[in-house]
Parts: structure tokens; sequence; C-alpha cells
């Protein structure tokens, strides 16, 4: 389900045109109108914020690469991290060879501060901690992004290697996305969810949209918090009891 068949078949169910708008795209064959529409926009962006912080898949990881400063205790981190999934230490980085990674433990700051009291004490780093929005030298833009505080500050410029949550960019303005492509049915309900409450809609009518979301996102998360995260070999086939 693209963007345009999810916001079609969103004004279809709640019979509202939703004061859409249009707009027209060109492309070198040929000329379309694309329905667009300020409030069903904010609907799916709000539905899909919901779906993506109840599941999990693989598909809202994101890999990237960066280099620590020696002698600088801090790291700024992308601006569309959520959380961390890992964070490893490339320490064979200054011989040239990126095989070797050595994985940090996340500790709170208060731990780090305790252990490692000297910030110019320094050596491979071994703890990270998020420690809050950008702060000190180096300073990137925008300032509300979040920094990594690292213990013990790093002793030469290491490659790091950092594995985490991000929110995908939206159907809204890619026109399509992997959840429209492959678990549509959890999308249009959990917009339709929100479609209902915002027209304030009878209680029989958001109950049964949340009904319908529930259903869709029971079967969402076994996919995504189980089938992708398992395999035969070790987990062993699904099986039913035969009574």
């Amino acid at each position: 389900m693209n963007y345009t068949e999810l916001f079609n078949t969103v004004k279809s169910y709640c019979e509202n045109d939703f004061a859409a708008s249009a707009f027209t795209a060109t492309n070198d064959t040929s000329t379309v109108v694309i329905p667009s529409s300020d409030q069903v926009d904010m609907l799916i962006k709000q539905a899909e914020q919901r779906i993506y912080n109840t599941v999990s898949p693989p598909a809202l990881r994101k890999n990237v690469y960066g280099q620590m400063k020696s002698g600088f205790q801090y790291l700024n981190l992308p601006e569309d991290f959520l959380s961390v999934y890992s964070l490893a230490v490339l320490t064979d980085t200054l011989a040239g060879n990126n095989s070797v990674q050595e994985f940090l433990l996340n500790k709170d700051t208060s731990f780090m501060r305790q252990a490692y009291p000297d910030p110019t004490a320094t050596g491979v780093p071994e703890y990270y901690s998020i420690y809050g929005p950008n702060v000190g030298v180096n300073v990137p833009t925008p300032y509300n992004e979040l920094t990594l505080m690292l213990a013990p500050t790093p002793n030469a410029a290491y490659t790091v290697e950092l594995h985490y949550f991000h929110y995908p960019e939206s159907i809204v303005t890619a026109g399509t996305s992997w959840l429209g492509d492959n678990f549509d049915s959890v999308l249009l309900y959990g917009t339709l969810m929100e479609a209902i409450t915002f027209m304030k809609g009878e209680q029989d009518m958001v109950m049964l949209y949340k009904g319908k979301y529930d259903e869709a996102m029971m079967l969402y998360k076994q996919l995504g918090d189980g089938r992708e995260k398992q395999d035969s070999y070790r987990s062993g086939q699904a099986r039913v009891p035969v009574t």
C-alpha cells in the first residue's frame, strides 16, 4: 500500500474528505494528480510513531560508522538517532585493520563519573552512556541532538560502529515504506484509529477500529518481534498441539 492508496482508503472508510487539496506530479511520461491533506498526513505520522514504538523489526535498524576524537570524552550522535542497539570500537583502526571490534557496555553517567573521575585519563573506551544534548566543543547543529559519553576518554581517534533504532522516512514524504509494502493492515487500522479519534467518532466505532488495530498489531508483533528474530535451527519450528 503506497501513500495515495492509504490516503484514499482512509477517506473512504471515514467518509470524510479531510479538507483535501491536491498537487500535481510530473514525470517523463505522464502527469498525475496526487491527493494530499495535512490532516491525514498528521494522522498517518502519529500512527507510524505508535507502531514503531510498539514493535521493533530489523527494518527500523540503521548502521553507521563514525570516529572518536583523541582526548575528547564525547561522541556526537546522528540526527535521526533514537536508541542504541550496539556500539563497537574498532581497536585496530590505527593499524589499518577494521576487523577487530570491541563492544562497549552501556552504563549510567553517574557510574562513569565515579569509575573514571579524571576525564584526562585516557585509554580504549569500554563504556558509554547517553549524556544528553550536544554540549562542549565541536558541537554541530542542531543543538538538541544527543551525545554519548565515553569512558575512559579515547586515547586515539578510533573508528566506531553504531547500530541504532531510528524512525524510517514516513510514507507521507517517501510515497512508499517498508511498513506499507509488508504489513499495510497495521498502518491502515492505526491511521483509522487516529482518524476516528480526530473526528470525535461514536464510541462503538472507536472500539471497532481499536479492535482491528489490536488484531493487526498482534500479527505484526509475531513477525517483527518473533519470526524475524529466530530461526528453525535454534528455536525449532512452530508447532500447534494435536488433540
